[in-house]
């Protein structure tokens, strides 16, 4: 037992010595960049839905109104590869105050547009083609890794620059950078009002249709630098 005990001493003597070794002089500071742009495409989700007593029935409706859809969607200058259908359902319901069964056929699609200013005539068409209902619109920017890659390069030249300032104060300087750490969180959309002219509108003045918005992409940073 006496012999275990003075393992266990001498163990944590060990611990202790490597802990309390020479401390490296540094400086930790947050860095933040910040990059605002305008989305360049807005990716759409939307949906036709027809109900009736027929399950047969509602499937035809509802696939000769996507047939229409569809060959609108290409006239209109859509790449093949910009939409797709991302869900097809035919569901049997009960009505309890009829006390008989329904079916309900519904086709969701998405659709990535990347001329934002046909968005209205987009929208418009796909309404009169016969969708009934847009679920979303979402809007990006196709330069978005490249802004990133910019807002990082930001968010180190503001580390650096507040490690000097401390540094400076102390009558000392910065040396290399021993360690650093990535805080961002993920991009959304950040949404701001936008104003757009209404051609379907006899009136001069501008009618808003549509927000927008713009995107920020923002990075923080923890960066450490050597204290010389």
């Amino acid at each position: 037992m006496k012999t275990r005990v003075l393992i266990l001493v001498a163990l944590l003597s060990t611990s202790l010595w490597a802990q309390d070794g020479k401390l490296i002089p540094q400086v930790t500071v947050m860095g933040e960049g910040k990059i605002k742009t305008v989305p360049d495409l807005a990716v759409l989700s939307f949906g036709i839905t027809h109900t009736g007593k027929e399950a047969n029935e509602v499937k035809k409706a509802n696939d000769q109104a996507l047939d229409k859809v569809i060959k609108f969607i290409k006239k209109f200058g859509i790449a093949t590869t910009d939409f797709q259908t991302t869900q097809v359902s035919l569901n049997k319901n009960y009505q309890y105050d009829t006390k008989k069964y329904t079916y309900q056929a519904t086709q969701n699609l998405t659709l990535t547009l990347k001329d934002i200013s046909k968005y209205d005539a987009l929208v418009m068409g796909l309404m009169d083609n016969g969708i009934n209902t847009i679920h979303q619109v979402e809007f990006k920017s196709t330069q978005i890794e490249i802004l990133k890659s910019n807002a990082r390069k930001l968010a180190i030249q503001d580390a650096k620059k507040k490690a000097e300032d401390f540094a400076g104060v102390l009558n000392q300087k910065i040396g290399k950078a021993l360690s650093i750490s990535d805080n961002s969180q993920p991009i959304y959309p950040v949404m701001m009002k936008r104003t757009y002219a209404n051609p379907m509108l006899e009136s001069d003045a501008a009618t808003e249709t549509l927000a927008i918005g713009e995107i920020e992409i923002s990075i923080s940073v923890t960066v450490s630098f050597h204290l010389d």
